[in-house]
């Protein structure tokens, strides 16, 4: 028999903190705390950025980009969990969900590649400063930028495509307060393999592949900061990656702690598979503001300056 309309196009119910509603009303609090942080910290970097003439620099450009990522990225997701926490709004339709799981996934490949970017930025400036400025200009990171939007784009738009046609005729109760690939996929009550297939390839062939390049990156400039005699030189030079290291791991760290979950916990409690969603869409837009505020000094008075 062919699936009926329910099958094909199902509403998904989103996942909450287990708990009391009072609990529950302390867990919204957090999150919409969280995301008001993320939007002010991400918000004056993007307005310092803008009106200081002295940060129009790839640099800095890069960090932009970063901002208004993690601005999407939180955007795309916290609004429906308060939602669902204040208004008790608990389902998702199915368009809603693959788009809300598109946008996800295509945002951290774009993410994943400016990290990259910032990576290779540092190994110029401190492995060949003198070709710096004429190999990465503004215009050359501006490419970058549509580069890597076109990247997160066409690796992760067949994901819902992919999605698309299957029916879901059992549970449809989701992990997390939002919708992911893996966690939706495992709904359907069909063949999923070739969704399983591109899923992995497109997550090794971008995220994988961008942490493998940003290591090798870094492993060259430990191997030139070593070369230099003084102790404080070596300290002055690596202190400037301090920063963007500390956003790598702000990134990578809940992505692949989700992934272990995702693979390895089927038998955990819910609430794990929650909170470890809610960190990884949260963490990073909280912190890579944060980071590059108390790092940089250059924004730090850009900032002041505006206030």
């Amino acid at each position: 028999p062919f699936p009926n309309v329910s099958e094909l196009r199902p509403s998904f119910v989103l996942a909450a903190l287990p708990g009391p509603a009072g609990a529950q009303a302390w867990v919204a609090a957090l999150l919409c705390g969280a995301y008001a942080v993320a939007l002010a910290g991400n918000g004056a970097v993007l307005l310092a950025v803008r009106l200081e003439p002295g940060l129009h620099a790839p640099m800095y450009l890069f960090l932009c980009m970063l901002a208004a990522i993690d601005l999407a990225l939180a955007t795309s997701t916290v609004p429906r969990v308060l939602s669902f926490y204040w208004l008790g709004a608990g389902e998702i339709g199915f368009g809603a969900c693959l788009l809300q799981m598109f946008l996800i996934h295509a945002l951290s490949a774009v993410e994943s590649t400016v990290l990259l970017a910032m990576a290779v930025d540092r190994y110029v400036a401190i492995c060949h400063p003198l070709r710096h400025a004429a190999i990465l200009t503004n215009a050359a990171a501006a490419r970058i930028g549509l580069a890597a939007v076109a990247r997160g784009v066409l690796f992760f738009l067949p994901l819902p495509l992919l999605l698309l046609p299957l029916p879901f005729c059992g549970s449809r109760a989701l992990s997390h307060s939002f919708c992911l690939h893996q966690d939706v996929m495992n709904l359907a009550c069909a063949n999923t393999t070739p969704s399983v297939v591109y899923g992995l390839a497109a997550i090794l062939l971008v995220m994988g592949l961008d942490a493998v390049l940003i290591c090798l990156s870094y492993l060259l400039i430990l191997k030139a900061v070593l070369r230099l005699a003084a102790w404080k030189e070596r300290l002055k030079v690596f202190s400037t990656c301090v920063a963007h290291v500390c956003v790598v791991l702000a990134f990578y760290v809940p992505l692949i702690g989700l992934s272990v979950v995702h693979r390895f916990g089927r038998d955990l409690a819910p609430l794990v598979h929650v909170v470890m969603g809610n960190i990884y869409i949260l963490v990073p837009a909280v912190l890579n503001p944060i980071i590059y505020g108390v790092r940089t000094k250059q924004i730090q008075r850009s900032i002041l300056s505006l206030i």
